[in-house]
C-alpha cells in the first residue's frame, strides 16, 4: 500500500478527470467528419509513395477516382459509400504532392502524373478501370486514358477544360499572383483569407467542418499547392481531348465555374455521353452526393 500523502491539488485533478469521464465517453468517435469505410495504402510510383482510398466496392471494372486541385483524395469522402452501395469499388488517388503522396523532384506537369495512377493499378493488380476525374482530375483522366488506353475501358471527364491560349494566359497570370506569389504571414491571416475565399466558391450553406478540411488539404501536401492549377492552365485540353477513343462522360453542373468549358468540350465531342447537374459549384460531390452517385453508376455500368 502506498502510504505517500496526496496533495489537494492531486485530489481536484482526479475529481475533474472522473468528472469529465462520461463526457468523454459520451462525445462521438469521429470528431471532425466521419471517416469512409474502405482501407487506405501506397503503391511505389516513379516519383515515390502514392496514397489512395479503397472502398473495396464490388464492381467487376474499378473506378479511379482523381481529385481536383489543391486537394486529395478526400474529394470523394462523401461519395465512397454511396459508390459502393450501388456496387462501384471506387479507388480515390492522392495526386503526387498532394494529400499523402510524394512530390515530383521538378514543377511537374499533368502528363507527368500518369505514371503515378499507373502505379496504382500495378500496386492493386487491376489490368483495367473506369477512370473519373474533377477538374484538374479530369485533365488528368485523359492523359491516363491516352498514355495507357489499355488499361481504361470508360472515361468520365467531370468538367472538362478546353481553354484557348489567351484564357491560358490569364489564367497564369492569376495564379501568379494567388498561388505562385502566395504570402505566409506570421499572424496566421492567410489562413482566414484562404478560407473565407473557399467558403464563397462553396456558397452560403458551407459547413465550416467542410471548408476546414478542404483547407487543410490544400496546405497539407509535400508540394507547392500552386503545383496543381500550374500543370492544368498549361495543360492543352483542347488538343487531347479530340484524341480520346475510348467511350467518355461529360459531366457537369450549372453552378460550376467551369460550366461554360464543358458546354465548349461538348460542342467539341457531341459523340460523347453528357449529364447535367442543376445548381451547385465546385463541390457538387458534396452538393448532390445522391444525383452525382447516380449518374456516374448510370454510366459505368
Amino acid at each position: 500500500m502506498n502510504d505517500k500523502p496526496v496533495s489537494r491539488r492531486e485530489v481536484l485533478q482526479t475529481a475533474a478527470i472522473a468528472g469529465l469521464a462520461p463526457l468523454i465517453a459520451a462525445a462521438p468517435v469521429e470528431a471532425n467528419q466521419p471517416r469512409p469505410s474502405g482501407e487506405r495504402g501506397y503503391a511505389r510510383g516513379p516519383h515515390g509513395q502514392v496514397h489512395y482510398h479503397d472502398n473495396q466496392g464490388a464492381s467487376a471494372v474499378p473506378l479511379l477516382l482523381l481529385h481536383q486541385a489543391p486537394m486529395s483524395h478526400r474529394q470523394f469522402d462523401a461519395v465512397y459509400g454511396p459508390l459502393k452501395q450501388r456496387g462501384v469499388r471506387a479507388i480515390g488517388i492522392d495526386m503526387p504532392g498532394f494529400g499523402m503522396s510524394d512530390p515530383t523532384p521538378f514543377v511537374p506537369t499533368v502528363a507527368d502524373w500518369a505514371s503515378s495512377v499507373a502505379a496504382v493499378l500495378d500496386h492493386l493488380r487491376i489490368r483495367q478501370a473506369d477512370v473519373l476525374g474533377h477538374h484538374t482530375g479530369a485533365l488528368l483522366a485523359t492523359e491516363v486514358a491516352l498514355q495507357y488506353p489499355k488499361r481504361v475501358r470508360r472515361v468520365i471527364l467531370n468538367g472538362p477544360f478546353p481553354i484557348n491560349e489567351s484564357e491560358r494566359a490569364m489564367f497564369l497570370a492569376d495564379l501568379q499572383k494567388t498561388e505562385i506569389d502566395f504570402e505566409y504571414r506570421a499572424d496566421g491571416t492567410h489562413l482566414s483569407e484562404s478560407f473565407v475565399k473557399r467558403s464563397k466558391f462553396y456558397g452560403p450553406d458551407a459547413d465550416p467542418r467542410h471548408i476546414t478540411r478542404i483547407q487543410v488539404e490544400k496546405f497539407m501536401g509535400y508540394g507547392p499547392f500552386w503545383y496543381g492549377h500550374n500543370a492544368a492552365y498549361r495543360y492543352d485540353h483542347a488538343s487531347t481531348l479530340p484524341l480520346l477513343k475510348h467511350p467518355t462522360l461529360i459531366l457537369t453542373n450549372t453552378g460550376d465555374m467551369a460550366y461554360p468549358m464543358a458546354q465548349r468540350a461538348r460542342q467539341m465531342r457531341p459523340d460523347m455521353a453528357y449529364v447535367e447537374l442543376q445548381g451547385g459549384n465546385v463541390d457538387i460531390v458534396d452538393q448532390a452526393t445522391e444525383a452525382w452517385s447516380d449518374a456516374v453508376k448510370a454510366f459505368v455500368a
